[in-house]
């Protein structure tokens, strides 16, 4: 019976995926992008037959936010929510073997925008919690679904507006969300992680000033774009010291090295010539990420039309700043003047995004829940605490007190490299039987926590 379930709640996890998929509620930053209304809408039609209450949550128009929840029999007990986004960002569709938002299912793995990041876990936790409700689960305390708009351009229309504007409707004790569940460690030690905190988002834009002139006439001249060319530079070539957060030794120890790379991963005077070495580009660009305050340079523009033949008197930078847990506006600051040199006093700074890292305690009731819950398809394996290098609406759930995991469980034959390569990245797909193991997974663990 147990199995026939399974079979069945993972067929309903891929047509829900694909349906997501092709919804294309792709979020560029812009006020009006994203029209999440498509895939709540889905969701809410999901989620009415259960009976259960299903509230909508507009930010903006077309930036619509479902809650779903079925209430506890204990107020004093802990409230579980299961949050997925149901937004996706922009893809560029000629680097792509297949539709990006056809959501086709081949050899095994649904195709398209959002199959990792993240409407794998939106869908399957939907899935879950419908299941859930329709078997007649009842927690000890609440158990909330939140389908939640914008979290691909920082929260302003989805998490952090519901936390301003609706904080009863999703408040929680316990948050599970993106990203969790990669394998690892040895077969005499196997691990899983999860991730328990994530890096500091403090993303900046840099005003590089000139003087405008004729295009014709370059020599000598005082050009915002030649400038701004050598931040860009200086800003690629900035390697920051490495830095350990406080998961990093168990992280290191649960890969399964041998004890000279495990001597080298915890040595900071070392581990960066060994990464830089290191034969897979994507593993090595997340471990540096673990250990080390980033800044990428990702966009330029300005704020007039520019033309071919003005030589142009500004020039925007927007930079992706990714901090370490401790790290300040101060800290950012002083990485921007290592940087740039005597470059740094001819640009204005803004603040686009100021977020700290942020970090969940691991000695609760909910992580021996995920535990026990991945010992069910997985004996022997343990639970590793991981920290995320890119941000989720978790650091909302943080702010608001709550202990808030990425989680998910996948399969064993994912490789963690090639998995990271992707989150918004060409190609993006996700296997069947992952989709399975994550909607099993909820399941489990509301019942290990709530039952």
């Amino acid at each position: 019976m147990a199995e026939r379930d399974d079979t069945t709640l993972t067929n309903q996890t891929v047509e829900l995926l694909q349906t997501m998929i092709r919804n294309a509620c792709v979020n560029d930053g812009t006020p009006t992008s994203g029209e999440e209304v498509r895939n709540a809408d889905v969701l809410t039609q999901m989620l009415e037959g259960t009976g259960l209450d299903v509230e909508h949550y507009d930010a903006a128009p077309g930036r619509r936010s479902v809650v779903a929840r079925i209430a506890g029999s204990d107020p004093t007990a802990p409230s579980l929510c299961l949050m997925g986004h149901t937004d996706v960002v922009p893809v560029n569709p000629e680097g792509w073997s297949r539709d990006p938002f056809g959501g086709e299912l081949i050899d095994g793995e649904v195709w398209g925008r959002g199959a990792v990041d993240m409407l794998n876990l939106t869908s399957s936790m939907a899935v879950a919690f419908r299941y859930l409700a329709d078997t007649g689960f009842r927690p000890r305390g609440d158990l909330i679904f939140f389908g939640v708009a914008d979290e691909e351009s920082g929260s302003a229309y989805g998490a952090q507006w519901m936390a301003d504007h609706h904080r009863d409707a999703i408040q929680a004790d316990y948050v599970l969300t993106e990203n969790g569940g990669l394998h690892g460690g040895s077969a005499g030690t196997p691990t899983i992680s999860m991730n328990v905190g994530e890096k500091g988002v403090a993303w900046r834009r840099l005003r590089v000033h000139g003087t405008p002139g004729h295009g014709s006439m370059p020599f000598r001249s005082d050009n915002a774009l030649v400038r701004s060319a050598a931040v860009v530079q200086r800003i690629a070539e900035y390697r920051p010291p490495a830095r350990f957060h406080e998961h990093w030794n168990t992280q290191v120890n649960q890969m399964g090295l041998d004890d000279e790379t495990k001597a080298i991963m915890l040595d900071p005077n070392r581990i960066d010539d060994y990464l830089t070495a290191f034969p897979h580009t994507g593993a090595a660009a997340h471990l540096w990420s673990c250990c080390h305050t980033t800044l990428s340079p990702n966009v330029v523009a300005s704020d007039r039309t520019m033309k071919t033949n003005v030589i142009p008197d500004s020039v925007d930078l927007n930079i992706d700043i990714r901090t370490m847990p401790g790290d300040s506006t101060a800290e950012v600051d002083a990485h921007l003047r290592a940087a740039l040199g005597d470059l740094y006093d001819q640009v204005d700074v803004e603040i686009i995004m100021n977020d700290p890292a942020s970090l969940s305690p691991i000695d609760t009731p909910l992580w021996d829940a995920i535990q026990r819950s991945v010992e069910r398809p997985f004996p022997g394996a343990t639970i590793s605490p991981q920290l995320v290098v890119g941000f989720t609406d978790a650091r909302v759930y943080r702010n608001m007190g709550a202990v808030a995991y990425g989680a998910g469980l996948l399969s064993p034959s994912i490789s963690a490299g090639e998995f990271g390569t992707r989150f918004h990245g060409h190609d993006e797909r996700i296997d069947v039987e992952s989709l399975g193991l994550s909607t099993r997974f909820w399941i489990d663990v509301a019942r290990e926590l709530l039952g």
